[in-house]
């Protein structure tokens, strides 16, 4: 797919960023997905070519109840309700991406997003694969197609492709990549192989209501 990569968009001012190029005719809604502190709220922060809406609170002593910061303990802050931006992927089309929370007790709230959604991205973490199973299988229920990205973190143990996809039970179609969600090229490259995964199923997506 001939697409633009998120630096050639922001190479234009920071006020026409924020209209739609008069030639798109489809916009796609996307999930970003993923356990507690996978970096969803960084991925749609580095891609979003307007200003990304986040609605994030301070973790609390009462949260430590129930958010499990196991391997992130420098994490200060957790998406409450969503986090939200737009990628201009080519000169047809824009992508809307909707970044969900990945604590239990929000899944209610994110099955609702996947209403008019045409797939998710789906960020997983191998310092804690198994938390991803919940993930996918909500996705699963709802006959949401999805792709696997791996943010690769400092400390992250490494794995092999066959390994990762063994461990997390994926079907041999279902797209896996790596990437830093801190990097902008990295991270459009992810989205692209959701975008190329969803036309294969679906042929040229068409415009998805929010």
């Amino acid at each position: 797919m001939d697409s633009a990569l998120a630096s050639d968009v922001r190479s234009a001012s920071a006020d026409s960023a924020m209209y739609l190029r008069p030639s798109v005719r489809t916009s796609v809604k996307l999930l970003v997905v993923g356990h507690f502190a996978v970096g969803k709220t960084t991925f749609v922060s580095t891609l979003s070519e307007i200003r990304p809406l986040h609605t994030e609170e301070k973790l609390t002593q009462a949260g430590a109840l129930v958010d499990d910061l196991r391997g992130v303990p420098d994490k200060t802050t957790t998406t409450v309700a969503m986090d939200f931006g737009r990628l201009t992927l080519n000169d047809q089309l824009v992508l809307y991406l909707f970044g969900a929370p990945g604590q239990q007790r929000f899944t209610r709230l994110w099955q609702d997003m996947t209403r008019g959604a045409l797939g998710a991205l789906v960020l997983a973490d191998t310092r804690r694969l198994d938390q991803s199973f919940e993930v996918m299988g909500v996705l699963e229920e709802h006959g949401l197609p999805y792709a696997v990205a791996m943010n690769q973190f400092p400390d992250s143990p490494h794995h092999t492709e066959g390994e990762i996809r063994e461990a997390l039970d994926l079907l041999p179609e279902t797209p896996l990549v790596f990437c830093d969600a801190r990097d902008e090229r990295s991270s459009t490259e992810a989205l692209i192989a959701l975008v190329e995964y969803l036309l294969t199923r679906t042929g040229t997506p068409q415009e998805s209501a929010s």
